[in-house]
């Protein structure tokens, strides 16, 4: 199975286990792994549903690289061949050619036996996949990718700051990002009360770290903030009730609304998020827990808009940079993923 999960699932009596990307070359400065940085070689693949892969939406529009990487956005809503392309004319991506992000998986290892997953980054030439590995991959664009940055691109990565940015989404990604899912995708009572638990109790361990700074590490925007980021801003739509993860919602968190409103409101994070898109494929795909597919209508999104008041703790988001320009037109989110301003 593919999907928001990652591919991954809990069978029988078994815990929730997210396998580890396969394919993890790496695309890079030097072309170590044979995948050199070159302007408009590359296509990202991505779900704006996924949370994994809203990590490179993300990362991709504060660096400026919309012109060096070009960006296929699939179907909420998959089949049994996992992520297809019929946002598209004609069904097809109009650079790659193919139907099926499986097309391109196939190129690069025929019969791989494994979930077809987003981020994804294919070769244009020759249409092969070259890296699943969502760990990796926004690091890369970060590092490796800086001879393409826009003028005035945030540092994501600052050396002086990796340790401790390292520690931070480790903690993240084992109680939250994944988290949520092992919640979610829960077989047994116990289970789920261990996994539920330990979301929660990392949601307060960040409240108070975050009730005393803007960001989670230095007075600047992040990798880790990015990577919480894109749980926090699904967590009442679909963690909350799909997921089970309910002891409360984030909107009941003044801290923690505050800090996802935010980045939500800064450029770069909110307009790549489609909440439409989110909501269909969580609630319309995750068949074993919500076998009705019915989509809730809630929560009301003009919230998201409001007033957070967290430049009163100071910090600077693009650090010595500036802010990204609007997406390119034909990246826009549409009206109906998104809040309406006032």
């Amino acid at each position: 199975m593919s999907g928001s999960d990652g591919g991954n699932r809990a069978y029988g009596n078994q815990k929730f286990q997210r396998s580890k990307a396969h394919f993890t070359d790496r695309i890079t400065a030097d072309g170590r792994d044979g995948w050199p940085v070159e302007p408009g070689r590359y296509r990202l693949v991505v779900s704006r549903a996924c949370p994994w892969a809203s990590r490179a939406l993300v990362s991709r529009r504060l660096l400026g690289l919309e012109g060096a990487l070009s960006l296929a956005v699939a179907d909420p809503i998959q089949d049994d061949r996992s992520w297809r392309f019929t946002l598209d004319p004609d069904g097809r991506d109009p650079v790659l050619g193919i139907r099926y992000l499986a097309e391109a998986y196939d190129r690069r290892e025929t019969g791989f036996p494994g979930g077809v997953s987003v981020p994804a980054i294919v070769d244009v030439p020759s249409g092969r996949l070259v890296t699943n590995d969502y760990q990796q991959l926004t690091l890369d664009l970060a590092t490796e990718w800086r001879a393409l940055h826009r003028d005035g691109a945030p540092d994501l990565y600052p050396r002086a700051l990796r340790d401790e940015i390292d520690t931070v989404m480790a903690d993240v990604y084992e109680d939250v990002n994944n988290g949520v899912y092992r919640a979610g995708f829960a077989t047994g009572q116990a289970e789920y009360e261990d996994a539920c638990a330990a979301v929660f109790r990392r949601l307060e361990l960040l409240t108070a770290r975050l009730a005393r700074q803007r960001y989670l590490v230095g007075d600047t925007i992040t990798e880790a903030d990015i990577r919480l980021f894109t749980t926090l801003v699904r967590f009442d739509a679909v963690y909350h009730g799909h997921f089970k993860c309910n002891r409360w919602k984030l909107a009941e968190n003044e801290v923690l609304w505050g800090y996802v409103r935010d980045l939500y409101q800064t450029p770069g994070f909110g307009d790549t998020v489609d909440f439409d898109h989110i909501k269909r494929h969580y609630y319309q795909v995750h068949t074993g827990i919500n076998p009705t597919r019915i989509v809730p209508l809630g929560p009301d999104l003009s919230h998201w808009l409001t007033a957070h008041h967290r430049e009163e703790l100071g910090g600077r988001p693009f650090g010595d940079g500036t802010p990204p320009g609007p997406p390119p037109p034909d990246e826009r989110v549409p009206p109906r993923g998104r809040p309406a301003p006032a």
